[in-house]
């Protein structure tokens, strides 16, 4: 299957009330252990692929080896491939588009791409941010590649106080339909936990939205119920992994 062909199928997974479920990978290795359970495709987290090598997350991890983990992800396994490039390494549109070609001659067929100010505080001006998804859009159609930008929002993330998660909705829809228009294909929405809240986005967009598994968030058929079309998992499978080799390296050395 060819690369536009893997982007193709990527995008076609993503269906409102039958949500694609990615177990987020970090490494060659791990995916292969997803794949083999049965994974439809694959992701990377930042937070998780940062942490295997060393490094924390926040771009923390230089572009350099984020790409070759990526070209090994992608060389190793027949999946699409989804890599989670938080800002893009750059705040300029051309030069964030320009790294995201790097990503796409590694093999992958996707990015998260985030409004956060990486290293900073607070978010992107919308207006800023659709213009760097308009410039990796016009990179990707100008290699011919259906190249799937999920366009990542941390109004959430960013308020650690759900009870005024609420009031944030508002700006969150906004972002979206300026993301979309600026070329986004999905619209993601860590840290957004109410039913009610999640359901209002998923109707206010035609973008797949994505939500991200964690505690206190709905399962994923109440998630699919309420108009998901994407589930990711983030740093979670890594830290269970890492868990449970320290809890059998524990028993080896007790």
């Amino acid at each position: 299957m060819s690369q536009s062909d893997k982007a193709r199928a990527f995008a076609a997974l993503h269906v409102k009330g039958d949500p694609l479920i990615l177990y987020n990978v970090w490494d060659a290795g791990s995916a292969r252990a997803v794949a083999d359970g049965g994974a439809r495709a694959l992701a990377t987290g930042s937070w998780s692929v940062a942490a295997a090598h060393g490094f924390g997350d926040g771009e923390k991890i230089p572009l350099d080896l984020l790409v070759t983990v990526a070209e090994r992800i992608a060389s190793a396994l027949d999946l699409p491939l989804s890599v989670d490039f938080e800002g893009a390494y750059a705040v300029e549109p051309a030069q964030a588009a320009e790294n995201v070609g790097r990503i796409i001659d590694a093999g992958a067929v996707g990015i998260n791409l985030e409004d956060q100010m990486v290293g900073g505080d607070g978010l992107h001006p919308i207006r800023d941010q659709a213009a760097r998804i308009a410039a990796i859009r016009a990179m990707a159609e100008k290699r011919g590649m259906p190249f799937y930008i999920n366009a990542r929002t941390d109004l959430f993330l960013k308020e650690g106080d759900r009870t005024r998660h609420a009031a944030l909705l508002a700006e969150a829809k906004e972002r979206g339909r300026a993301y979309a228009e600026a070329g986004a294909s999905g619209f993601f929405a860590p840290a957004l936990v109410d039913e009610a809240l999640i359901g209002d986005l998923c109707a206010a967009t035609d973008l797949p939205v994505n939500i991200m598994a964690m505690k206190d968030a709905p399962d994923a058929r109440r998630l699919g119920a309420l108009g998901v079309a994407r589930i990711s998992h983030g740093p979670g499978p890594y830290r269970a992994a890492m868990a449970w080799l320290k809890e059998q390296a524990a028993a080896v050395y007790a």
